[in-house]
């Protein structure tokens, strides 16, 4: 995905709301041409009730203003999703935990977390692929809390699939009686792109995968993972632990 940072939601915004206030004008004029004519040709003797002309004229009056106000508010949603942009590049190079179930493939290496509100009796991640088919699954935790998923990208025919965009589903069973377990899902992934439009700002995950920037939980360098990995031994810290000593980079604040 192209690094881009862009002002797609000022241009989108902006042409809805010129089309309003186009369609607007066209119907003042239409209004204001039958309004002449029928003044024009009103018998002297009797004129016509200006009240209805009047009430028109002051709804006219306040549509107008209400569009000028909603051109206003684009202007400002706009300017304010372009800062957001900017501040989101800061992130590229550095890998993201975002909420979700779609994560990319570099390299042969995935990295997603799942977490489990309770205890179950048994749990399965399943990967899909692009197509939906499944293309891998193991027997996940069953114990309540974070818990990481990695994967090199293999089938389960031990063949290695080819860098894109994946889908994982942890699906658990419970006793007999019992409430579901209440799952949350997030993957990880390198930030190699910002886009925006005219519904918010995104980053580009890998080159496959489009997250929003409000589902982004923490961004972190692009070797914390693997060096907690390669220097302990141990499953790395959950990145959403305040008791973390690396500190993340925090995403920028979403109204």
């Amino acid at each position: 995905m192209s690094t881009i940072a862009n002002t797609l939601a000022a241009t989108s915004t902006a042409s809805n709301t010129n089309a309003d206030s186009n369609k607007l004008s066209a119907d003042m004029n239409t209004f204001l041409s039958l309004l002449t004519t029928q003044l024009k040709f009103q018998d002297p003797t009797e004129p016509m009730d200006t009240t209805e002309f009047t009430n028109q004229l002051v709804a006219y009056s306040e549509v107008e203003q209400a569009i000028a106000t909603n051109e206003r508010l684009d202007q400002l949603i706009g300017l304010e999703n372009a800062n957001l942009g900017a501040q989101t590049v800061n992130y590229l190079g550095l890998t993201a935990q975002v909420v979700g179930d779609v994560f990319p493939l570099e390299d042969g290496k995935a990295k997603t977390a799942y977490t489990l509100d309770r205890d179950v009796k048994s749990s399965i991640i399943t990967v899909t692929d692009h197509n939906g088919d499944v293309v891998y699954s193991e027997e996940a935790e069953i114990t309540a809390g974070t818990h990481e998923f990695e994967w090199d990208g293999k089938d389960k025919d031990g063949n290695q699939l080819e860098d894109n965009a994946y889908k994982f589903e942890v699906t658990t069973k419970v006793p007999d009686g019992e409430a579901n377990a209440e799952i949350i899902t997030t993957v990880f992934g390198v930030v190699t792109g910002v886009a925006s439009d005219d519904k918010g700002v995104y980053v580009g995950l890998g080159d496959a995968v489009t997250a929003s920037v409000e589902d982004i939980l923490t961004v972190r360098p692009d070797d914390y993972f693997k060096d907690v990995a390669e220097d302990d031994g141990e499953t790395p810290t959950d990145p959403t632990d305040p008791t973390d000593p690396t500190d993340p980079v925090e995403p920028p604040v979403t109204d």
